[in-house]
């Protein structure tokens, strides 16, 4: 397995937030696309079964959920409001590496905090990337008002065919839905 992290922020990757910062944003975003080629190219090398990255932001895959992220195009990957966009380089630049890398990618994030395992990431016709996961983490969300803080354990089989396998852990003292039975 290879894993990587990246500094990939929220609130339009500081690009369009109220304190922007389009130089920071412009290298920083660079920094993030040359790490992630590099952390493919390294999986390549050692014949990982999959890679996962760990970021904050949620840059919005599709047209499904705008009450959390930007809304985009799931074929061009651009928002579709118009706006200064912090993550589409990085998420085309991803996505040519998912494609290539043919084995499962997870990108896990919080941001919004609404937990979700999914497969939201499109080629540019509009066909769904079978070899990508998105994992979206529990948190404290202000949006919702709740102590969502709970924990996700990931269990790693690489003979699986998907290798990573994901559990959600309910802390009790933090509960903020009726219970399981």
């Amino acid at each position: 397995m290879t894993y990587a992290t990246l500094n990939i922020q929220g609130s339009c990757n500081n690009l369009c937030d109220t304190a922007s910062d389009p130089k920071e944003y412009a290298a920083r975003n660079q920094a993030n696309i040359a790490w992630m080629r590099g952390t493919f190219a390294s999986a390549e090398a050692h014949n990982s079964a999959a890679v996962m990255f760990i970021a904050q932001a949620d840059p919005g895959w599709g047209l499904s959920d705008g009450t959390r992220a930007p809304l985009r195009n799931p074929k061009t990957l651009a928002e579709t409001d118009g706006q200064p966009d912090g993550y589409q380089e990085f998420l085309i630049a991803l996505r040519d590496e998912v494609i290539a890398f043919r084995k499962p990618v997870a990108y896990v994030h919080g941001d919004s905090h609404y937990f979700r395992v999914d497969k939201p990431l499109q080629d540019a016709q509009g066909r769904r990337l079978e070899n990508f996961t998105r994992v979206e983490t529990f948190g404290n969300n202000q949006g919702n008002g709740n102590n969502d803080v709970q924990w996700l354990k990931v269990l790693v089989d690489a003979r699986s065919r998907e290798v990573f396998a994901y559990q959600p852990q309910i802390v009790p003292a933090n509960r903020t839905a009726v219970p399981a039975p």
